[in-house]
């Protein structure tokens, strides 16, 4: 299983808040970075937002809906 990356966050809860979305729609998702984004601060390093290579274009088309 190889990951992808969907999207680079810089909120921590606009983070979970997408995996959420994904998880919710059937989609596994994971946060990469989200520890380090904390203790940097919100907005200075990003968080990757990652899914199945197999599931990306899907996982693009549901966060591009209006939540």
């Amino acid at each position: 299983m190889a990951l992808a990356c969907v999207d680079t966050l810089f909120s921590p809860v606009e983070a979970q808040i997408m995996r959420s979305r994904l998880e919710s729609a059937g989609i596994p998702a994971v946060l990469f970075d989200a520890g380090i984004a904390s203790l940097i601060g919100p907005g200075v390093s990003g968080i990757r937002l990652m899914v199945d290579e197999a599931d990306l274009a899907l996982a693009r088309t549901e966060l591009a809906r209006p939540a």
